[in-house]
């Protein structure tokens, strides 16, 4: 069974690795385009293409996966499926050139939270469970077919990063399960629900800036909807502040948000409704720290707010 597969970063990787590891056939692997990356702006392979690499596996990085020429090369393949993990929008051209098709692993149970950024979404929107879809590819991009889904809980405090991780790896096992139903000819894709559908757009700064005037627990879950990246942050004394790690103290509590409360050996911070303990931060310029070390290099005192 001659498997293409297409994906570039982290979140990739143990898919192809269990593919590899139970001997698929990985005749070709599709990645992005190499980019200067870093504030040094160099060039250093990502995630999927250095293990591609290391594995001495054909590598593909088309600039335009519309290029006729690419599509050449994939027919030449005689592929039977193509198996996609975060990865770009493909073309028909593209995804309709396996013999079986294409699969794409999606971390949401869709059709809830189809888009770009599905896990931080359903963090951002307080969900208390997520999961991962294989789903047949189509044009419109997260309708297709869904041939297997793993349902997981959310935990409380669990960062996008933690639950990015897991879900990889669930992901991996589905993405595997999924490829044994097809090659036997027992996968029974199923159509999506679409009154059930829901968007989960790309981030974009504006939904990073912390809104103290919501509710305690609305403010935790876009910290750590953001952590560790894009970072949610707010102001301070003109300073830019990101927080990273906060724990709910007080859901019910109303104040001026953004208010600090305590500083002593805990940083304190009211919402509208609630109260916050601070964990983790960093100042612009400098690095991630835990509160302890935070607070020897800068001044906080009760009284005071985020903006």
């Amino acid at each position: 069974m001659n498997i293409l597969f297409m994906g570039t970063p982290e979140f990739a990787i143990p898919s192809l690795k269990l593919l590899l590891e139970k001997r698929y056939p990985i005749v070709g692997v599709v990645t992005a385009p190499d980019k200067p990356r870093g504030r040094g702006q160099t060039v250093s392979p990502m995630p999927v293409k250095a293990l591609a690499l290391s594995r001495n596996l054909p590598l593909y990085q088309p600039e335009s996966l519309s290029d006729p020429a690419f599509v050449e090369e994939l027919r030449l393949l005689q592929l039977d499926l193509a198996v996609v993990v975060a990865f770009r929008i493909l073309p028909p051209e593209v995804f309709t050139v396996p013999k079986h098709g294409s699969i794409n692993l999606h971390a949401s149970l869709l059709p809830r939270y189809r888009g770009a950024a599905p896990i931080q979404r359903a963090i951002m929107d307080g969900e208390r469970e997520t999961g991962v879809t294989t789903f047949f590819l189509r044009e419109k991009v997260d309708t297709g077919n869904v041939v297997l889904q793993a349902r997981t809980t959310i935990g409380e405090d669990e960062t996008a990063g933690e639950l990015h991780d897991r879900l990889s790896q669930i992901g991996a096992e589905m993405v595997l399960h999924t490829v044994r139903l097809i090659e036997q000819g027992k996968a029974k894709p199923m159509p999506q629900d679409e009154s059930l559908a829901s968007p989960a757009p790309k981030i974009h700064k504006e939904d990073c800036r912390i809104d103290w005037s919501t509710g305690c627990r609305a403010v935790h879950n876009v910290v750590r909807a953001l952590s560790p990246s894009p970072g949610a942050y707010t102001s301070h004394g003109g300073h830019t502040i990101k927080i990273y790690r906060t724990k709910v103290v007080d859901e019910e509590r109303e104040g001026q948000g953004g208010t600090v409360l305590k500083v002593d050996g805990e940083l304190r911070v009211a919402a509208t409704r609630g109260i916050l303990s601070i964990l983790e931060l960093q100042q612009e310029g400098h690095r991630r720290l835990p509160l302890e070390e935070f607070l020897r290099g800068y001044r906080i005192h009760p009284g005071e707010r985020f903006e």
